[in-house]
């Protein structure tokens, strides 16, 4: 189970002493990765690399949480990131343009942000809580159009949002399989029994702040 989690801490109000608690907790565990905020991806990635937990991924987000900056915003972001130490970035995919069905924007924002990304991974948050099942197909073969490494369901800060579903991982693991994609589930995944739902819907990582409790329970 360790090796499927990013254990996350991404909340407004994070201190140091709360980022420390999660780095030192995912080399403890074993965790594949971290995920904070930009502003501690530099202080993770030096800390991580301090303590013996050089293996231990450092993740952040780009557009986060609204997905709602310019593509040329996230692009300066990722190039930061990646600057300070990131090893994956997950983006915020933009919901209104997909409503919009404004999608060669999509794909051309997913693109130049891979390209930012240089060898790194790019995951892409498709805030699912917010699409209906075409929508959620769709925006899963926009992020193969773009070039995307993993699609994601949500970035759990959606007002009375569920966040990971497992019928939403089902179908957007069916979706990207064959391109070889892979799915990133997040959002209410505080147990072990959620964790183990999600896994078998085809997700083959797990953001969560509940890490600890996954993997002790």
């Amino acid at each position: 189970m360790k090796e499927y989690i990013e254990h996350t801490l991404l909340k407004q109000d994070a201190t140091r002493d709360e980022v420390i608690k999660i780095l030192d907790e995912a080399v403890k565990y074993g965790f594949t990765g971290v995920c904070v905020n930009p502003c501690n991806v530099n202080f993770a990635r030096q800390y991580l690399n301090e303590t013996g937990g050089e293996k231990v991924k450092v993740v952040t987000v780009i557009g986060f949480p609204l997905g709602q900056s310019t593509t040329e915003t996230k692009i300066l972001e990722t190039i930061d990131a990646v600057k300070n130490g990131a090893d994956e970035i997950d983006m915020v995919m933009n919901t209104g343009k997909l409503k919009d069905r404004e999608y060669d924007y999509i794909t051309t924002e997913i693109s130049g942000i891979k390209m930012a990304c240089q060898k790194h991974i790019l995951k892409v948050i498709l805030e699912t809580d917010l699409l209906n099942r075409d929508e959620i197909k769709k925006a899963c073969e926009l992020c193969i159009e773009g070039g995307a490494d993993f699609v994601k369901t949500s970035t759990g800060f959606v007002k009375n949002g569920v966040g990971a579903k497992a019928e939403d991982v089902e179908l957007m693991y069916e979706t990207v399989k064959d391109a070889g994609l892979g799915v990133k589930a997040s959002g209410g995944i505080r147990d072990r029994e959620a964790a183990k739902i999600m896994i078998e819907a085809g997700a083959s990582r797990l953001g969560t702040s509940s890490g600890v409790a996954i993997v002790s329970g």
